[in-house]
Parts: structure tokens; sequence; C-alpha cells
């Protein structure tokens, strides 16, 4: 007589592999401990409930609707399930455990895995937090696309390597810089609770963490994100998923003293046209000359560039502007990172003061981007 399963569902696979796409993203490809490039898959009830964790950042993510004909747990390599899911065609597939050993199939394919201890893997919290911030999925989602790029992972210097998240009197506040450029959005929230027990300066979320958020949102931007932040972690709900993250540690620098409180110049610009202007003058650039001339000039706004054994490029663009004749300096990839993130129609105003300081781009009351020029005495 066939022994009975340990665990065995039935699950959609493109659900699935969706949501091991998202948990996958934790999974860290190097480590010494062996048993974090699994994925914990967890059947229950109707549920199944997928956890990855690199130590420092968590992710549970559910996914309901699945046929679970005997409950249980098992361990799955994140990397090797992932492309066993992608390979498959069918819409239905199958996992078992029976006898230590895991069973996937599907249609006429099927696999045998040998998972290691479920038992042994790390534990990733659940979201029980009774005083956190509640933000529409759809505007945090779009204030982290705005600020994440900003951020420098590679820095050891202050927290640059996240993103701040600071409560204000209106919202919250997210910003990231790499001490080039800064890139600020503010949010509106509600609150439960009182959720203002975290760091009194505010959380910085590392930035994988804070892919993984927006990873999480995609399918639920209707419904609203908590989050909750503690002195040393902090805990988002996110649709489907709960992410628990460790903060970045170190003083975030006080970018609201890098954001000028006036500029005399202030230029209507439209995100698309310039972006394309941008990033033509970028192709004639190289990592030692990599600085475009901004020119600005009645009615025009010409990009030059030049690199030896290169060559050189001359774009214009016409532009809203009636002063005098001013030329900045700019690192192409920071402005084109700005207007990438921007839908091509967006209009935003570009704030200057000097070919010496810092350039200002607005959209709106809610996101503001500073970007540091380069030395016109140098060519990088």
């Amino acid at each position: 007589m066939e022994e009975p399963p340990d665990m065995k569902l039935h699950c959609h696979r493109p659900s699935l592999s969706a949501a091991f796409g998202i948990v996958g993203g934790v999974v860290p490809s190097r480590t010494p401990k062996d048993i974090l490039k699994n994925v914990r898959l967890a059947a229950e009830g109707d549920t199944v409930t997928l956890s990855g964790t690199d130590s420092e950042v968590g992710i549970r993510y559910v996914i309901s609707g699945v046929e679970v004909e005997k409950p249980g747990e098992t361990l799955l390599p994140a990397q090797r399930v992932m492309s066993i899911l992608r390979e498959l065609t069918e819409e239905q597939v199958s996992i078992e455990v029976n006898d230590g050993k895991v069973r996937i199939a599907s249609g006429h394919s099927e696999f045998r895995l040998s998972p290691e201890d479920p038992a042994e893997f790390p534990a990733v919290a659940i979201f029980d937090q009774d005083a956190y911030f509640a933000v529409p999925g759809s505007v945090l989602r779009e204030a982290i696309r705005r600020t994440l790029f900003a951020t420098d992972v590679e820095s050891t210097r202050y927290a640059l390597g996240g993103v701040l998240i600071e409560p204000t009197e209106k919202g919250l506040t997210l910003a990231a810089t790499d001490s080039r450029r800064l890139a600020v959005v503010e949010v509106p929230c509600s609150k439960t609770g009182d959720p203002s027990g975290g760091p009194a300066n505010g959380a910085v979320i590392p930035s994988k963490a804070m892919s993984l958020i927006e990873k999480s949102i995609a399918g639920a931007e209707d419904d609203e994100v908590f989050i909750a932040l503690r002195n040393n972690d902090v805990l988002v709900k996110s649709g489907n998923g709960t992410i628990a993250s460790r903060l970045v540690e170190g003083r975030f620098p006080k970018y609201r003293q890098v954001i000028p409180a006036s500029t005399p110049i202030s230029i209507d610009m439209v995100a698309g046209p310039f972006y394309t202007a941008v990033r033509q003058a970028q192709i004639v650039t190289s990592d030692e000359s990599r600085g475009v001339d901004f020119t600005f000039s009645e009615g025009n706004l010409t990009l030059q560039s030049q690199a030896a054994d290169v060559g050189a490029s001359k774009i214009e663009l016409p532009i809203p502007y009636n002063g005098e004749d001013l030329t900045i300096t700019f690192d192409p990839k920071y402005v084109a990172d700005f207007l990438r993130i921007l839908e091509s129609e967006t209009a935003f105003t570009l704030n200057l003061t000097d070919s010496e300081s810092q350039a200002v781009g607005r959209v709106g009351d809610s996101y503001t981007y500073v970007i540091m020029p380069l030395s016109r005495d140098r060519e990088a």
C-alpha cells in the first residue's frame, strides 16, 4: 500500500511563478549559509505561503485559491525551482513531498528534488502591528521609483545605501542620495494608532528591501500599504506580501540643507523631449570625459559634449527661456536618471542659480530632484 504524502497541493503555475519571482528577489546567490538559498513553502487551508530571507531582509508572500490535499511545508531551492516554473507551459502545477523528497509535476513534465530541512530555515516576521502608517499602493510605488535610483549601495559613508522614510506633519517623506544628486518625494498617509515610536529622524530602509516593496505592490496598487517603523527594523504589509528588514546603520545626511531656498531662474520643461536630447548628448562621452555642457540661451538649450578619441556632439532643444546666456556642466547620467522615471509628457520646472550651483527639478509640489554640477575647469 502506497504511503500517503507528507504534503500535496495543486496550484495555478503562473501565480506560483510570479510569487517565486518576488520572493526570490531576496534570496542570496552567494552566502556561507546554504540554507538561505531556499524558499520555504508552507501549505495550509487554501493558501500557500512562500518565505525567503538573506538574514537582513525577509519576505512572506501568500497565494490564495490553492487546492491543498495535504498541508505541510518544505524548502525549495530558489533558483532551480524558478527555472522549472518558467519553463513549464501548463496552467497547473502539483507539488508533493513524500519521504523527504519533493516532486514537482505539470503536464508531461516531472522533477524530483532533495530539499533541506525546513525546521532549520530562519523565521520571517508576520505583520502583527497595531500602530502603522498607511499609504496608497500606487502612490508609494511611484515614490519608490522616484527615489530608489538615487541611492548608493556601494557607499560606506553615512546611510546612502537605502531610502530614508521620515514622518512629517503632512505625511511621509522619502529621500535618497549618493552625495551627487538627491531625490525627495512627499506622500500623503493615514495613521493607525501612534506609529511615531520609531527612530526620531526617520528610518533608512535598504535598497534591496525597497525594491522588494515596490515589486510586491504590483497588481495591488489600489490597496493601502502598511508601514511600521521600529527602532531597528521595519515591517511592511503590501498586498499579499509582508517585508521585514533591518534598517541601514549610520546617519542619513541633512538633505534639506542641500535644497536651495530660492532660485532666480525657473524654466518650464517637458520630460520626453529633454530626455531624448540628453540621451543623444550622452553618446559622445567617455569615462574620462563624461561632462556635457548645458547652455541656456534665448529660446534654446544647447547640449555639447566632447571626448578624446570619441568625437563631439551638439544637440539643440527649443525651450521657453529668455534670460542671459548660462552654461552649466552636468554628468548626463544623473540628468537622464531623473527624466527616465517620468512619463514622457510630464511637465516640470528646472530651477537654476548659476553655473556653479546645484540645479533643481520639481514635479508639482511633491517631487524634488537636486543635481550637483561638474566643475567647469575639468572634463570629469
